[in-house]
């Protein structure tokens, strides 16, 4: 088998057998197929697309390049839950604990933020020593005990995805519906849930700006879950504005435990329960929708679910009295209003500019090397809906530099836009796909 007639198989829009691309996978892992014949694979897949039958058999072969998780020592089904990822967007820290107390167990990796704003480690790092590299001893072992753990994404979890991804983001070719599926569900497959609910988010903080593309990658993903013998279901979610008011990650923190506290903003709060009630009948806790539903809400009004939180933090290491006094999480030097220069109904927030303030605060990466800093971001008043008068506050601005802090107010009052008519609220929960 050779990788020059492949390239040309698929050049020419044809079809790629499941013994061709676990051969392509396996010898591009190992190194013996060189960047620039993947990449030139990679631009005729762009542009040719892939079957689901290929996709299915992509995902697989990236999904076994390296260690699969076993998880068959922790009692119980395991259910996972992904995100696309969007601003504002820390629903695994209230919901992991919100699932956990009702009974399923939570066994999930994740990963670090590269973008506008950390990912849920970096999130959960607000927490003073927490950390998620732990051995997967541990992380069997805490999940059979509590309830739930995180752990970081090891290096031989699905390493051709790694290899994959890194190739593709400096060549142009991020942006198809095979490959980002395929990224993203050969690394769940290998991380050993039983189940899997994905939140795929749309609009214009989302990678998929475009509703149809939202619902075809959950598609595809479905597709491949449910193929591979993993319960898998999608919810497609609006992420035209912010997830609830907090952006930047200690104040995403504070904002899911207030949510855990039964104080949280409405639309994270559905958000939160909508997965959590998917996630619970996918492990076989609930039978029905309304059953599961009373089961996360009173998870949140006994307590359960804030003290499975501070159960996790301590188990993993961290200062769980920052559970109940958030005082102790990292806090900016500088907090100052951002005030609204016009008047009228807020018609639009241009979703993906706020997190580029969060990042212009520090609380993003630029790089992977860059460092980020957990105290700073943004606390909206206003969203799309509202009716602002001239001077009013729209947001709160959290910093600890005042050069990024006028950078990012600058930027911030452009990303909204008024209208003098009245705005219906956006739905928030766009489709359910099984």
């Amino acid at each position: 088998m050779r990788m020059y007639d492949l390239i040309k198989k698929k050049r020419d829009g044809e079809p790629l057998s499941k013994d061709e691309i676990t051969y392509m996978v396996s010898e591009y892992t190992k190194g013996a197929i060189p960047d620039y014949q993947m990449s030139a694979m990679m631009m005729a897949i762009y542009f040719q697309g892939m079957r689901d039958d290929e996709t299915a058999y992509l995902t697989m072969a990236m999904a076994h390049s390296g260690a699969m998780l076993d998880l068959s020592a922790i009692e119980g089904v395991k259910v996972d839950k992904h995100s696309t990822g969007g601003v504002g967007d820390k629903t695994s820290i209230a919901l992991a604990p919100m699932v956990a107390a009702c009974g399923v167990k939570i066994a999930k990796m994740s990963g670090r933020g590269l973008g506008h704003t950390g990912g849920t480690i970096d999130k959960l790092e607000s927490f003073p020593g927490f950390s998620t590299e732990i051995s997967s001893e541990h992380f069997i072992s805490q999940v059979n005990k509590i309830g739930i753990s995180i752990m970081g994404q090891t290096q031989d979890i699905a390493p051709a995805d790694k290899k994959l991804y890194a190739l593709r983001d400096v060549t142009a070719t991020v942006d198809n519906m095979s490959l980002i599926a395929a990224s993203i569900m050969s690394k769940k497959l290998a991380s050993g849930a039983d189940a899997i609910v994905l939140d795929v988010k749309t609009g214009s903080g989302a990678f998929m700006k475009k509703q149809e593309d939202a619902i075809a990658l959950a598609e595809a993903m479905t597709t491949i879950g449910n193929h591979a013998g993993k319960k898998t279901i999608a919810v497609i979610s609006d992420m035209d504005e912010p997830l609830g008011f907090a952006v930047g990650n200690a104040l995403e923190v504070k904002e899911a435990i207030e949510t855990l506290q039964g104080k949280g903003p409405e639309d994270f709060v559905t958000l939160c329960i909508t997965l959590g009630t998917q996630m619970l009948m996918a492990g076989g806790i609930a039978e029905k929708e309304e059953q599961a539903e009373d089961m996360l809400k009173k998870a949140i009004t006994d307590g359960s679910a804030l003290r499975k939180l501070a159960e996790f933090v301590e188990a993993q290491g961290g200062d769980a009295t920052a559970v109940y006094d958030v005082s102790l999480l990292p806090k900016a030097s500088i907090v100052e209003e951002v005030f609204s220069e016009q008047e009228g109904y807020i018609k639009k927030i241009v979703c993906d500019e706020i997190g580029v303030c969060s990042l212009l605060l520090g609380g993003g990466r630029e790089t992977k090397e860059s460092r980020i800093d957990l105290a700073v971001g943004i606390i909206l008043h206003k969203k799309v809906g509202d009716y602002v008068r001239r001077g009013e506050s729209l947001a709160t601005l959290h910093a600890n530099d005042s050069v990024k802090l006028a950078a990012a107010k600058a930027r911030f009052l452009q990303a909204y836009h008024f209208t003098a008519t009245p705005i219906e609220k956006r739905t928030l929960i766009r489709k359910m796909i099984r």
